[in-house]
């Protein structure tokens, strides 16, 4: 019976090449991944029809069910015939892809239904896979599958996850490396040779084993050993080796990715269906010499995989459509009396209250946390492993394998946090985890979008020692640009923390849930509270926190910046000078119009290369037909003529003063350049 099923799988294949083909003469660009896509279909079919997954087409966000993440992001047509077939989404679906007009793109993402991430930046979908199995191993477990390429495996995120994956003893994990033996550049050979990938996995851990992926015994019984076999701990990765291209006709379809014209798309299609033909008539053979019980388990095999054989296996009619899931609800429920309490003038260290903060949060299972080696710095670590050690992880020098843990664990409706310094986190990964967000958002709001309320990702990036908190450490570890850079992605929002009240709103904030994605720059060293106790936090919003009477200038900062500002009111003050104060933690563009319009003298102070300045400029030009600029001044840590420049070691003291951002400096500043 193994036999027959086997030759089934080959039948099934067969269609799904069939159906790539499909896609691409039906694509508006007639292209496919041809090399990686073929390659990719064999160990997919095994998996998805071999018995192996566990899977609920018509809930797929219903957690307890297996989990597949295609972190070759290449191999999409390969992907979404098997998931039309499954009845993911309309088979009508495969036409008209990487079209604008089309939710099928040239990369998986959430958009589709049935796809859980955005994937095609290569080295990553695996990180998130292994995020999944960590979830997994708890109750209702669940088995994680994921597929990578052997190109893919020269990602160096790929190996951050393999040895945490191996650490953490993740045997619910699966990974099937399509080592097709080729990349974009050489479509026969890699750029440089692997000696052992099997000793490569199994040195960090995993079980790994090398099968024929040209034919499905081997990937079937590897399939079914990881499956069904005696797990021991280690996660399994099944290389399988095939070429690249594998089970086209035409040596075009080798290629990494192809425009296919109808002649040839008529010659590939006619080869791929007398095949099918040879191999339907084959199986009919062997079924009319089997018993009539074995013919009926054929049968049911065969209607498990769709598959429609002659007269004697007719395919099922329809196929179940995902439903639109069920709406999650993101708010983390608790006391807020529990809360620490922070009254105005009060000093506090980030850290402390981060832990203290998290020791009440943490007690809702929708919280959980992510470090990289710096887990004294944010307070994460110690406060959620105070409640519960399983929800809070330190991935090590590590920190792409961090940001794609958090974007799984939120993916999954937890409401995350990750933290680093700000210089550390991956602008790739980011901005790939934005691009899945947005995805999430757009089939949210669609009409018939597979997601729908609650689905969007709360994850928070706690970015430690910004501005000149570094201090000392020097200049790679200072966060003076990562505002700027993060800011430009799409759906981040970025916020700059002043003092611990403000910080604590902003928990109770992102704690509300579907706050997306946000990028939470906060102090190291201790700071005072320059808020009121009843304080509460706005995105978007920035804040008076003195209005001088008769004002003749108004000072705007925001993170520690915020202090010297209002250092700088007071130095001001005893000269005459009647000058406000407004902290912008986020840019809050209604305010920054109404200030212009003051029609007084502006000052924008800035411990970072003008972040609040370019938003202040780019929001007048937008926003107004005409911008008078000699009552707008910046300081911020710019060169002469707005030059960017990074910054050195120092102490706070010394840092302030050398780019005239002490209170001292920027009172004096006032005083001698500005007309007031």
């Amino acid at each position: 019976m193994r036999v027959a099923l086997l030759r089934l799988l080959e039948i099934k294949d067969s269609d799904m090449r069939l159906d790539t083909l499909h896609q691409c003469r039906h694509a508006i660009d007639r292209g496919l991944h041809a090399g990686g896509a073929f390659s990719a279909i064999t160990p997919l079919t095994a998996l998805f029809y071999g018995g192996f997954i566990d899977i609920d087409i018509e809930n797929p966000t219903k957690l307890g069910q297996d989990m597949f993440v295609l972190s070759k992001g290449h191999a999409v047509a390969a992907m979404a015939s098997i998931y039309a077939d499954l009845g993911y989404f309309d088979r009508e679906l495969l036409k008209n892809s990487r079209s604008a007009s089309s939710i099928l793109n040239g990369h998986p993402g959430p958009i589709l239904p049935g796809a859980h991430i955005a994937t095609g930046p290569m080295g990553q979908g695996l990180g998130v896979a292994q995020g999944y199995a960590i979830v997994g191993q708890d109750s209702p477990h669940f088995d994680v599958y994921s597929m990578t390429g052997d190109g893919e495996l020269q990602e160096g995120a790929i190996w951050e996850s393999v040895m945490f994956a191996g650490y953490k003893k993740l045997d619910n994990l699966c990974t099937l490396v399509d080592h097709n033996g080729g990349q974009l550049d050489i479509v026969d050979r890699l750029l440089f040779p692997y000696n052992n990938i099997v000793a490569a996995f199994e040195g960090f851990g995993w079980k790994a084993m090398l099968v024929d992926a040209t034919k499905f015994d081997a990937v079937y019984d590897a399939l079914a050993e990881f499956k069904f076999g005696q797990r021991d701990g280690r996660p399994t990765a099944i290389i399988c080796q095939t070429t690249k291209g594998h089970g086209g006709f035409s040596s075009f379809m080798n290629k990494h990715k192809v425009a296919i014209d109808d002649a040839l798309l008529d010659q590939e299609n006619a080869l791929q269906s007398s095949l099918r033909k040879r191999r339907e008539t084959g199986f009919l053979e062997a079924f009319h010499q089997l018993s009539a019980k074995e013919q009926e388990g054929l049968i049911s095999d065969a209607h498990a995989m769709n598959l429609n054989i002659g007269d004697s296996v007719e395919r099922r009619l329809s196929s179940p459509i995902a439903k639109r899931a069920p709406i999650r609800n993101k708010k983390v429920e608790i006391s807020k009396s529990k809360l620490p309490e922070i009254a105005f003038g009060e000093s506090h260290a980030t850290a402390d209250i981060v832990r203290e903060a998290m020791k009440v949060y943490a007690i809702s299972e929708k919280v959980a946390s992510i470090d990289s080696d710096l887990s004294s710095t944010s307070g994460l670590f110690a406060g959620v492993s105070w409640v519960d050690q399983r929800k809070a992880l330190n991935v090590g020098v590590a920190e792409a394998n961090m940001m794609l843990i958090g974007e799984a664990f939120a993916s999954l409706g937890l409401n995350t946090w990750v933290s680093t310094f700000c210089p550390f986190f991956d602008w790739k990964v980011l901005r790939r985890i934005a691009i899945g967000h947005q995805e999430r958002l757009e089939a949210i709001e669609a009409k018939d979008g597979w997601l729908s309320e609650g689905h969007g990702l709360d994850l928070t990036f706690l970015a430690t020692a910004s501005n000149f908190e570094t201090q000392t450490n020097g200049a790679t570890h200072m966060g003076n640009d990562d505002a700027h850079v993060f800011s430009s992605l799409a759906h981040v929002k970025v916020i700059d923390v002043s003092c611990p009240r403000l910080l604590l709103s902003i928990i109770e904030w992102i704690m509300q849930g579907n706050r997306g994605i946000v990028y939470l720059r906060v102090l190291r060293a201790a700071s005072t509270a320059i808020y009121d106790s009843d304080f509460a936090f706005g995105y978007g919003k920035a804040y008076t926190l003195k209005q001088a009477e008769n004002s003749q200038i108004t000072i705007i900062s925001s993170g520690r910046g915020t202090h010297e500002a209002l250092a700088a009111a007071e130095i001001l003050l005893n000269q005459g000078v009647a000058a406000s104060v407004v902290d912008m933690p986020s840019i809050d563009r209604e305010s920054l119009i109404e200030l212009y319009q003051s029609e007084q003298p502006l000052l924008i102070a800035e411990q970072n290369n003008g972040w609040i300045w370019d938003a202040f400029r780019k929001t007048l030009i937008e926003d107004l037909d005409r911008v008078d600029t000699t009552r707008l001044h910046a300081i911020n840590t710019r060169g002469s003529k707005g030059a960017l420049s990074y910054i050195h070691s120092g102490t706070y003291v010394e840092l302030t003063r050398q780019f005239g951002l002490d209170a001292e400096s920027i009172a004096k500043r006032i005083l001698s350049e500005i007309r007031l």
